[in-house]
């Protein structure tokens, strides 16, 4: 499956349903990506800017993959619903 996510709350959400498929708590991911839970929990709102190696850690720990590609077209409203 692949997400699409253009925004930092986007990516929380991608991460924390990632995270609720697995049956995961916030803290179970921290200690699997070698951080705190609050971190997790910022990750996830999209309020506070991550530093792109812990979310490289975060995806690691989920086994999700990071990858840039060309825009697409959609909406912002598409784009939105995604999420």
């Amino acid at each position: 499956m692949t997400n699409l996510a253009r925004t930092p709350k986007q990516i929380g959400a991608v991460i924390q349903r990632t995270r609720k498929g697995h049956g995961w708590s916030q803290s179970e991911l921290a200690e699997r990506a070698g951080l705190r839970q609050a971190t997790i929990s910022d990750i996830e709102r999209g309020e506070s800017p991550a530093k792109i190696d812990t979310l490289l850690s975060v995806l690691g720990a989920l086994d999700l993959e990071f990858r840039i590609g060309a825009r697409s077209k959609w909406s912002q409203q598409e784009v939105e619903d995604l999420a």
